[in-house]
């Protein structure tokens, strides 16, 4: 693979004009197709294989028209100080809302709250419900402009009107989040190189590569119902690692021109020994996100897949692109570690040159390995304590800032009515095949009544067919407790023995009872995906180290930096710890799909940063040096570049701590942490400890295996056996 990839850099460095054309041409052939592509709503929403949508399901069919799984909004009214919501002139503006509310093209209906008797027992909080066509990741934006005029227009009479429900669901925009990554890491390019050519090169290449998969995206997300919500994990995994990517590559570039090689050939070793080190780092990364569609929830695999294409991008521009760039830059790319060759014997005369850090960490690390693995390991140990308290759940209104209509909306829900009527339950009765539908229905209603935490329990709603009614039961708690969640699966309880006794199913759904399921289901999903990706990846990097016992340790190194980061989550969102600091207004159950999230994204990063830096290490073992000393040689070579581009990935993710949306503040911090312990205690401690502990055993691998396995030439010894005689012939040429 190193001679390929060397032949492909050589190339693209001497054709780097038609390498530069052909890449402009597809930015600009999907920037096209992203203009002139239909406007693409919001994904539809589905959780195939869940209760919740099974039922939402049936109701389709059993009561068309009626949209069950369409947004709904609840417009909340309460009364000014000393007045009641059954006063005349509150009574008129609230009907008048209403019939405003009414006029929606996406709307089905409207409930009149005294009608509806949605009035509180003391009269002074009402509600009207809001039902439309379509979920609330479809609702298009003048369906809520239409709601949120509604309520402002009855806000001027005196009332406190507030919004709640999916409707007001949208995709948290983080446009200068990215700004902020984006000077972030020009800063820290920048300094790690010393020169602003350098440092634009890794910056250009991934907006570049950013900018083709994100508009590739929006020319396909209308035929292949990809949604405005795709791009965003595209846009931050891409931005990752094509700034990743291309810094590794210049990296060696500048190395290879301070070991006196000419620049194509310097241009083609970097692609041929990094690039190398890109193609597998890639390909982790493309596992872990494809490898999302075992969750079998469709929004998360094609976001997955839409990241993993944009990563594939990525790997081919810093392959192409790069060489490429670095031709048109020339002389002002200097090599690494001197301005000119010219200074070379002033160096010689100086004596040795100061060790770096990173070799002056390595080299204590080496000598006193089994002190560094045991802090190492202790410190992730305490910081991932408290993720044996994890809670999952997914946000509601609850869990919005106090500043945003949503949550005054449920405080006031609340108050009026009970925190449990924030997130009702939809219980269907199914009773097709039974021999007295009605009594079935009865029989539901008199069981979930006898339940604990149960406060109402609506009369049974039977369809026009009479074979299946919906009943409505408002629990005692929140949404989002242990409690409610303690009741849905006790209303499904009951409904095993209602089977048995009148052959009528009983589902459970509704906003609350979807938002369990699906926290059970990515739970359940969380250990075949960690067996599929950390395996898969396991093999794949027994190609590259040919070795048992590295990809072993980083598997490992990678699960307690995981752990660390989840306990350090469930200590800021759920136990409360330094939540003034982050901003979180709101504490409670961490997102359902944080851990399964965190570890595809954060698995493809630290695979990264295991490959870039030990391939270090296995290329100057391979080439005649000791244990010890590879390890010191990986570092002196590896650890500045490993460290700026974690560095870049922490201020990227760290960005979105600001934002006002609790989930994106909580992966902000999340991904921020993970990559802090693991490119700086894992990958930086840990991993030169174990290392220097196993010494030539950590290379090892059965003779039978290393027959069987491919040599992929990750280090490149084939370019030393090759082009460095082609370097000495023509040295040979050129001696007088």
């Amino acid at each position: 693979m190193a001679t390929f990839l060397y032949k492909i850099g050589r190339m693209s460095f001497r054709r780097r004009h038609f390498v530069a054309l052909i890449w402009v041409a597809l930015l600009t052939l999907a920037g096209v197709g992203a203009a002139s592509a239909p406007a693409a709503g919001n994904s539809s929403f589905s959780i195939p294989g869940t209760e919740a949508q099974k039922a939402f399901d049936l109701l389709e069919q059993r009561f068309p028209g009626t949209s069950a799984d369409g947004a709904t909004a609840r417009v909340v009214f309460k009364a000014p100080s000393g007045e009641k919501m059954t006063d005349p002139g509150n009574k008129a503006t609230v009907r008048e809302t209403v019939k405003e509310l009414s006029d929606g093209s996406e709307v089905v209906r409207v409930t009149d709250p005294y009608q509806a008797k949605a009035v509180s027992k003391d009269g002074t909080v009402a509600y009207a419900q809001v039902s439309y066509k379509v979920s609330g990741m479809e609702l298009e934006d003048s369906s809520r402009d239409a709601l949120e005029d509604s309520a402002q227009d009855a806000r001027k009479t005196g009332l406190t009107v507030e919004i709640g429900g999916d409707a007001l669901q949208t995709v948290p925009t983080t446009g200068t989040t990215e700004i902020i990554g984006i000077a972030v890491a020009a800063v820290v390019l920048v300094i790690t190189f010393g020169s602003l050519i350098a440092a634009g090169l890794p910056l250009l290449t991934a907006l570049i590569g950013v900018g083709i998969g994100v508009s590739s995206i929006t020319a396909l997300a209308s035929a292949l119902d990809l949604g405005s919500t795709t791009s965003t994990l595209a846009m931050m995994i891409g931005l990752a690692v094509g700034i990743d990517y291309a810094l590794f590559i210049v990296s060696r570039y500048r190395a290879e021109l301070a070991e006196g090689r000419d620049r194509e050939d310097a241009a083609g070793r970097a692609v041929g020994t990094a690039g190398s080190a890109v193609v597998f780092a890639g390909l982790t990364v493309v596992i872990a996100l494809v490898g999302l569609s075992v969750v079998n929830i469709p929004m998360l695999t094609k976001m997955g897949v839409a990241a993993a294409g944009t990563v594939a991008i990525a790997v081919l521009i810093a392959l192409t692109m790069i060489p490429a760039l670095l031709g048109y830059a020339g002389r002002r790319v200097k090599p690494a570690g001197e301005k000119s060759r010219l200074l070379g014997r002033a160096k010689k005369q100086q004596g040795p040159a100061k060790p770096n850090l990173g070799t002056r960490w390595a080299s204590f690390v080496v000598r006193r390995p089994v002190a560094v693995l045991l802090l190492g390991v202790v410190g992730l140990g305490a910081a991932a304590v408290p993720a044996a308290s994890l809670e999952l759940g997914l946000p509601d209104d609850g869990s919005q800032p106090t500043s945003t209509t949503q949550r005054r909306a449920y405080d006031l829900l609340s108050e009026g009515f009970g925190p449990g009527f924030n997130g009702p339950l939809m219980v269907v009765v199914d009773a097709k095949d039974s021999d007295d539908p009605k009594a079935a229905f009865t029989q539901v209603g008199d069981e979930i009544k006898g339940l604990e935490d149960v406060v109402t329990v609506t009369p049974p709603a039977p369809n026009k067919a009479g074979d299946t009614a919906t009943i409505t039961v408002v629990p005692g708690s929140k949404p989002s407790s242990v409690a409610t969640e303690d009741l849905v699966h006790s209303i499904r309880g009951k409904g095993a023995g209602i089977k048995a006794d009148s052959d009528a199913n009983v589902l459970v759904t509704g906003q609350t009872a979807m938002n369990i399921d699906v926290s059970e289901k990515l739970d359940d999903a969380l250990i075949p995906y960690l067996v599929l990706v950390v395996g898969l990846a396991f093999l794949l990097l027994i190609v590259v180290f040919r070795s048992i016992l590295v990809p072993l340790k980083a598997a490992l190194g990678f699960l307690l930096s995981v752990m660390a980061a989840l306990g350090a989550v469930v200590a800021v969102f759920q136990w409360g710890w330094l939540a003034d600091l982050m901003g979180v207004e709101q504490t409670g159950p961490v997102m359902s799909m944080m851990p399964i999230f965190m570890v595809g994204v954060v698995f493809g990063l630290a695979m990264d940063y295991e490959v870039f830096l030990v391939t270090r290490m296995r290329e100057a073992y391979v080439h005649g040096e000791k244990a010890g000393q590879a390890v010191v040689t990986g570092f002196r070579h590896g650890a500045r570049v490993v460290t700026a581009a974690a560095v870049i990935m922490m201020a990227v993710f760290a960005g979105f701590i600001g934002s006002s949306e609790s989930m994106v503040k909580m992966i902000g911090f999340g991904l921020a942490i993970a990559v802090f312990f693991d490119a700086f205690i894992v990958r930086m401690a840990i991993v030169p400890a174990v290392l220097a502990l196993l010494g030539r055993k950590a290379w090892w691998l059965p003779g039978w295996l290393d027959r069987a396995l491919p040599n992929v030439d990750v280090e490149g010894e084939g370019l030393r056996t090759d082009t460095d005689r082609g370097n000495q012939d023509r040295e040979l040429v050129r001696a007088p």
